[in-house]
């Protein structure tokens, strides 16, 4: 890999693990001051909502300022969500302003790859970064339940570290405790080296933007190998998501556990995922991604299947299954998704299409499902619900392919060839 590829892995593994913590943190602040459980639930697509809101803005922004600052910048943002936690300002909205960081950070984290590489390392640096980020979201999952336990919890009240008093809650002083990882992401931003790639200057009327983003989002998806791409990392997506509070309240409902132990639980589907990334990216090609559709609706069925489980013993491996699936699923759809994005529009633009699509889709799915709460539904009915669409969903985006492939045969055959070929990549 070319330099500072290893810089980028780090300083978004920081970065993430510090997200994922502080949602585990952020279910267990609102419980702790007696919050409705729709409001937990509700920290998923509030987190998702600058993606959606803000995706015509990002990507240009991340096209016209060097990654590594766009990352950095993203950061502050983040910290600024977190302190705002500890004031009287509803933590939901809270997080949703560390959702802004996250969704202006995403368009630089992986735009700066197809800058940095050629098509042929796409896939296995894909690999690399998602298993880094699954891995730091099985730390941080667990790290978030262990910061919300007596004894962390305990020892950062006794530091004496400014904002926290002895009176300070748990999660209260759990939100400082991640400042600083933060804080030592956006050191590693710093030193993101400049790639050769030409900046794109933002337009001086920011309201062009959306049309420009409409124009992007438009061209992937009527490109018939992008749009298939797009298709399943959205849907995948979408269920990831959710997937870690469906978890939560799962554990919650079938084995009677609380946040800390239920996080280990989350942290087991993500040690699944991290395993079949590392095995797609050692056995997949950029041009056979679409090989791995039928994945998706096994992992529709299993969610269904988690319903029958109630020891801990049989979930521990179901869970992993269940990751795993994800893992080897998300790699290379996510490697052709980013090649075709660059080719048609450039890297930043192509981020902000996707994280619009995929939020849209956490959004949409996480709403579904706090409705659902809200209204009373069992986690257990919720969550067949939730598997049953995903499996439909999945099995008309295999069927969507198949067609493409009957109807366009020569213009697919050309696709594929670019991704075969580095010299065609851009």
């Amino acid at each position: 890999m070319k330099r500072g590829f290893y810089t980028i892995m780090t300083a978004q593994f920081c970065s993430s693990l510090a997200d994922n913590a502080l949602f585990v943190v952020a279910v267990e602040l609102l419980r702790s001051r007696g919050a409705p459980e729709w409001q937990a639930a509700a920290l998923v697509p509030m987190f998702a909502l600058f993606y959606v809101v803000l995706a015509p803005f990002v990507g240009a922004f991340a096209d016209a300022r060097p990654k590594g600052q766009v990352m950095f910048i993203s950061n502050a943002i983040k910290v600024v969500g977190c302190l705002l936690m500890l004031t009287p300002v509803h933590p939901l909205l809270a997080y949703s302003l560390v959702g802004l960081g996250a969704a202006a950070y995403s368009p630089a984290k992986y735009g700066i790859l197809t800058e940095l590489l050629p098509p042929s390392q796409l896939v296995k640096a894909n690999g690399w970064i998602e298993g880094l980020t699954i891995a730091s979201i099985i730390l941080g999952v667990v790290l978030g339940g262990q910061l919300v336990g007596p004894t962390v919890s305990g020892w950062l009240r006794g530091l004496g570290i400014p904002l926290i008093g002895h009176t300070a809650s748990a999660p209260e002083a759990a939100i400082i405790g991640l400042v600083f990882v933060y804080a030592l992401a956006a050191a590693f931003n710093l030193r993101i080296p400049r790639t050769t790639a030409p900046l794109r200057h933002l337009p001086a009327n920011p309201l062009a933007l959306l049309g420009d983003f409409w124009r992007c989002n438009l061209r992937l998806w009527r490109d018939h190998l992008g749009q298939i791409s797009l298709a399943t990392t959205t849907l995948f997506w979408g269920v990831s998501g959710n997937l870690r509070y469906i978890v939560l309240a799962w554990a919650a409902a079938a084995l009677g556990y609380g946040t800390t132990q239920a996080s280990s639980l989350v942290g087991v589907v993500a040690i699944g995922t991290a395993l079949g990334a590392v095995v797609a990216s050692l056995r997949m090609r950029l041009e056979h991604a679409p090989r791995v559709m039928p994945l998706g609706i096994a992992m529709g069925v299993l969610v269904i299947a988690m319903n029958a489980i109630d020891n801990v013993w049989v979930a521990a491996p179901f869970l992993m299954l269940l990751g795993a699936l994800g893992g080897f699923l998300v790699v290379p759809m996510n490697a052709l998704l980013q090649h075709r994005g660059h080719n048609l529009m450039g890297a930043g633009r192509s981020i902000a299409v996707q994280n619009f699509n995929e939020q849209a889709c956490i959004l949409g799915l996480g709403f579904l499902y706090t409705a659902a709460t809200g209204a009373g539904v069992s986690a257990f009915g919720a969550i067949a619900a939730f598997g049953a669409l995903v499996a439909l969903v999945m099995w008309g985006i295999q069927l969507w392919h198949a067609t493409n492939l009957r109807r366009y045969p020569h213009e697919l055959q050309r696709l594929f060839e670019i991704a075969r070929r580095d010299d065609l990549h851009g």
